[in-house]
């Protein structure tokens, strides 16, 4: 099976969302976190420029990194896996070809 052809049945779909919207609400709390942090340190206009350009790099990536198409989301499984955003736990009940590969890709 290539990964770009995996035929995903309801229920892997409804697995796959519910993971999908986990590991980006676990993002994007550790980004406001993050970001409350720096903003109480904020001192004069240079650090409020720096938290600009932050926040301006963060929502690029992670605007691109969340492509919800079955197409490449075992990709994007496999990357957010890697980044520890995701855990393959939260992938149980995909069919084990797709389990192994997203294995496999967050290792290289």
């Amino acid at each position: 099976m290539q990964v770009s052809e995996a035929e995903w049945t309801e229920v892997e779909k409804n697995i796959a969302k519910t993971a999908f919207d986990q590991a980006y609400m676990r993002e994007i709390e550790a980004l406001i976190q993050q970001v409350r942090a720096e903003a109480s340190s904020l001192v004069e206009l240079g650090d409020l420029w720096r938290l600009h350009d932050f926040l301006s790099a963060r929502r690029h990536e992670v605007e691109g990194k969340y492509d919800y198409e079955y197409s490449g989301l075992l990709f994007v499984f496999a990357g957010l896996v890697k980044e520890g955003w995701l855990h393959l736990s939260d992938l149980e009940g995909l069919e084990k070809g797709k389990l192994s590969k997203v294995a496999s890709l967050a290792k290289m």
